[in-house]
């Protein structure tokens, strides 16, 4: 697996890039969206100073060195950022995702997540995991779409919002054998549990 830095990627659509500087305003619409965030560990961001300090921090910092994938989603026609994607170098290889409002139901999530998991098939990553709160479960279906499956679920206190969550987590593997589960989450959770009726153990294969 090779170290990488964001590289660029177009769909018929969309232009998956690094975020810039310049990217101030469009960063601030994303991050600042209450009902977009509401599923997320963080609080929206309430000024542009906020947003500076978190488009620092979570993408222009990482830039600096190869350290991952960290996408701003741009529809062709202007280039102009409507969301994210990132993906984790952690052992967990974390993908997560986010689209402005008005975008939504459009494919733009599905098609931008595809189009980044071809990279990291081609780039050597083994396998992504994504989680969703249970009570949101379009992001589930957006990960379905995606090919990923689910593996577990577990409770989590989420910070910096301090409150329980139970998760889902979807798996994809990609350079690594098909039946291996990251089960990272399951071990460190108090409360873990297969949907379904399934025994906990018995209801993760290679367990």
């Amino acid at each position: 697996m090779k170290p990488t830095n964001t590289p660029k990627i177009e769909t018929e659509r969309l232009i998956l890039r690094k975020f810039t500087e310049k990217d101030l305003e469009a960063f601030f619409l994303i991050y600042s969206d209450k009902e977009v965030n509401t599923f997320l560990p963080w609080f929206p961001v309430k000024n542009q100073e906020e947003a500076k300090a978190m488009l620092e921090d979570r993408y222009l910092r990482k830039y600096r060195n190869p350290s991952g994938y960290n996408y701003a989603v741009c529809l062709k026609e202007d280039n102009i950022p409507i969301g994210y994607i990132n993906v984790s170098m952690e052992d967990s290889h974390d993908f997560g995702y986010g689209l402005r409002r008005e975008f939504w139901q459009r494919g733009i999530a599905t098609e931008a997540g595809l189009a980044v998991i071809a990279q990291l098939k081609k780039d050597g990553i083994p396998y992504i995991t994504a989680t969703h709160d249970v009570n949101n479960p379009r992001s589930g279906n957006v990960m379905k779409r995606l090919g990923m499956t689910y593996r577990y679920s577990y409770e989590e206190q989420w910070q910096p919002k301090n409150f329980p969550v139970t998760f889902r987590m979807y798996q994809l593997n990609l350079n690594v054998e098909k039946e291996y589960i990251y089960r990272k989450y399951w071990d460190i959770s108090d409360v873990r549990f297969v949907e379904g009726g399934k025994s906990c153990l018995n209801g993760l294969t290679g367990f």
